[in-house]
């Protein structure tokens, strides 16, 4: 993971790495703790710490060019990979991956949210020269659906719109 680079790029002018989108999104729940009270913030984040691991077999495909087929084939080399896991990582490893593809539990929406959060986040903080055209709009949209379930996240991707229309502003 800290090999295969993303399509995002850093604020030093370099491309981020898949381990370093992981470890940024641990960190975003590991600060909002305290306004989700109610869920198990450890499991998030475990959750926000393996939800890119087929991306080290596949390397990384943008979101807006990933395909059912590429998502089928990072699973199957992921499950693959997951078979030579003794127990009870194997199973544990499983039953969470499971829980964050279905997207029913807090904990499971809260990491996908977060996750689309920090790659918009990351956009921003990358200089504008290395957005596509398409980006200036996916900025805006990309999570708009994952945050409406909190009025935190909410807010929270308000004011990271705003900033993003700052940037542009500035552009």
């Amino acid at each position: 993971m800290k090999c295969n680079t993303r399509h995002s790029w850093t604020s030093s002018g370099r491309k981020e790495s898949v381990a370093e989108h992981s470890w940024g999104l641990a960190f975003m729940a590991m600060l909002l703790m305290d306004e989700f009270p109610d869920l198990d913030m450890n499991k998030v984040i475990r959750m926000c710490l393996i939800h890119d691991l087929g991306e080290a077999f596949t390397g990384d495909i943008p979101t807006f060019e990933k395909t059912m087929d590429d998502e089928e084939k990072e699973q199957e080399i992921f499950e693959n990979w997951l078979d030579t896991f003794p127990e009870p990582c194997r199973q544990q490893f499983r039953d969470l991956l499971i829980e964050m593809e279905e997207r029913v539990t807090g904990e499971a929406r809260l990491y996908k949210a977060l996750d689309n959060l920090e790659a918009v986040i990351q956009h921003n903080e990358a200089d504008l020269s290395t957005w596509l055209p398409l980006e200036y709009d996916l900025q805006f949209t990309y999570g708009s659906d994952k945050v409406m379930f909190s009025p935190y996240l909410m807010e929270l991707k308000e004011e990271i719109d705003r900033q993003t229309r700052e940037k542009i502003g500035k552009g």
